[in-house]
């Protein structure tokens, strides 16, 4: 499309803004479901399963570093709890237990963009259903819940976990911005990810077939990878 003067103009949107999200529970799954972040509620059973990370490594490309003691911890929750930007979120699982945490940040509703981050998953999430599913519920509560346009994810260029599972979830890579910041000391390099409106129904599609029941055997066994789910959904 074309202005008068020849010049090229992006497509017209019809555009009123989205909803902040709230502290709210944002859903419940097969394997969770994802409460406003509880320091009180939560952070002893937090702080015990990320004891089960004995070498840190879960911390390695976060801003914090490990916490020495469970009353250290408790009172990063506590700061966490009640910040508006990023707006933190527990995962609890099927026994009730918080077992994770995720955010929501650069929340700009005027402008239809959000940011999931400050990801924090222990051992008990870490390649098991549970973590798709609660990265699903977040990305399902901004687009459908709350209208937004586009849903981000970035992380350190070097964290190669993290951009293996922005990909796999179906984000589309947009590029690195060099020298984005200091972390700990040390020069990090962003990446950044992005899944916009459009490209949502094929994902949520591609996300709520690789979680259905069908799709695990008996041992819990994945029968289809999303990768694959994903192919059919674009079809």
């Amino acid at each position: 499309m074309k202005n008068l003067l020849g010049q090229p103009l992006g497509e017209p949107v019809s555009w009123k803004g989205a909803l902040p999200p709230q502290r709210q529970c944002l859903g419940r799954g097969r394997f969770c479901r994802l409460e406003p972040l509880d320091a009180t509620e939560h952070g002893a059973q937090l702080f015990a399963a990320q004891a089960l990370d004995a070498e840190g490594r879960n911390w390695t490309y976060l801003p914090h570093l490990p916490p020495t003691s469970s009353e250290e911890y408790l009172a990063r929750l506590t700061t966490q709890q009640i910040s508006a930007d990023p707006l933190f979120f527990s995962v609890l699982d099927n026994s009730e237990q918080a077992v994770g945490t995720a955010s929501y940040l650069r929340i700009q509703p005027a402008a239809g963009s959000i940011e999931v981050g400050y990801i924090n998953f222990t051992p008990k999430m870490q390649r098991r259903p549970i973590s798709t599913e609660a990265m699903f519920l977040m990305m399902n509560h901004a687009f459908e819940d709350l209208g937004y346009r586009r849903y981000e994810w970035k992380c350190d260029s070097l964290n190669a976990p993290s951009r293996a599972a922005a990909l796999r979830l179906g984000f589309t890579f947009e590029g690195i911005f060099r020298q984005d910041r200091v972390v700990k000391g040390r020069n990090r390099d962003t990446a950044w990810y992005s899944i916009v409106d459009k490209e949502w129904p094929a994902r949520q599609s591609a996300l709520q077939s690789w979680l259905s029941p069908d799709n695990f055997d008996a041992a819990g066994r994945q029968r289809r990878s999303l990768a694959d789910c994903r192919g059919v959904a674009q079809r």
